[in-house]
């Protein structure tokens, strides 16, 4: 691994990688066992999106790590004011050690990429989500001890959580189903990846999706730059809520995942979203720990070697 910019570029062994690190990175937190493998490091995260889980995990990781986070919005980089993206990336590799970036197009996580010289992770961006879908998997590994052969449903909008959900599971060997309303498919670049799968299936219908779910996970269904598609996106996705009636699809013992923020009586329910309140903070926290992860992976040759 050079950078983390979505999961179709991992292989399977290297997303497994990745989660026992977490895994090893939250024992030795859990127990108060120092792990300061990027002393003296430091990372630039830069944010063009707003948030709270992105920010506060990888700064608090990054300090747990022993590095420095320097946060970077738009408001403070030339960046906000026109410069090109690659000169930011080269101008920002001769200063720091890796970039993180939540922003709005996937171009500009792979820009800087492809024009720095320094690890770039891609905190979010329209398409794709992968530091959460690492989260996850890590969450429903701790649940179940595995994750080949679990079925995992998604439903709700063909977003960035759709599309790394979709690659991460199907290439930790889980089955994976998918629903959304018709126009709000995933990404064509990933729906080309999962045809051929035959663990993948997808429909416009929940309640088919999720027939004998291990695992069930939404959405929000305006993520962020979306707000003036609100109200129609709530008329599109009647019937897409995650109740007590459709999670009654899946299987009794099934976990619910939600990214976070929840807006519930729209994509959830509050009652669905208490009854697994644990699981989805605990998959919150997990953000920390896998993010960790992929630092120390990514910068394991100029750090600590564990």
């Amino acid at each position: 691994m050079k950078h983390l910019l979505k999961l179709l570029d991992l292989s399977q062994d290297e997303i497994i990688g990745l989660l026992d690190l977490a895994d090893q990175l939250k024992y030795e937190k859990k127990h108060g066992i120092a792990h300061p493998h990027l002393q003296g490091k430091s990372v630039g995260l830069i944010f063009q999106k707003s948030s709270t889980r992105t920010r506060v995990s990888f700064e608090t990781g990054i300090y747990q790590l022993g590095g420095q986070p320097m946060f970077l919005s738009s408001r403070d980089l030339q960046i906000g004011r026109g410069e090109p993206v690659q000169d930011t990336a080269r101008v920002l590799s001769r200063y720091l050690d890796g970039i993180m970036i939540r922003t709005f197009d996937q171009k500009e996580v792979d820009d800087l990429a492809e024009y720095g010289s320094i690890p770039v992770i891609n905190g979010l961006t329209d398409q794709y989500h992968p530091c959460q879908v690492l989260a996850d998997l890590m969450t429903i590994r701790e649940r179940y001890g595995v994750l080949e052969g679990l079925k995992l449903c998604y439903i709700g909008d063909g977003d960035n959580m759709a599309n790394s959900l979709i690659v991460g599971g199907l290439k930790t060997g889980m089955k994976v189903s998918v629903a959304t309303p018709e126009g709000y498919e995933p990404l064509e670049e990933v729906m080309e990846f999962a045809k051929e799968n035959p663990d993948f299936t997808f429909c416009n219908d929940p309640a088919k999706a999720l027939k004998d779910a291990d695992v069930v996970i939404t959405d929000t269904w305006a993520s962020m730059g979306m707000e003036d598609e609100k109200e129609k996106r709530i008329r599109d996705f009647a019937g897409y809520t995650l109740d007590d009636e459709l999670l009654s699809n899946a299987k009794d013992s099934a976990m619910v995942l939600h990214c976070l923020p929840a807006y519930r009586g729209q994509e959830i329910t509050e009652k669905v979203f208490e009854d697994h309140a644990d699981e989805i903070f605990e998959e919150a926290e997990n953000r920390l720990h896998a993010q960790k992860a992929v630092m120390v992976e990514l910068m394991k040759d100029k750090a600590e070697t564990l």
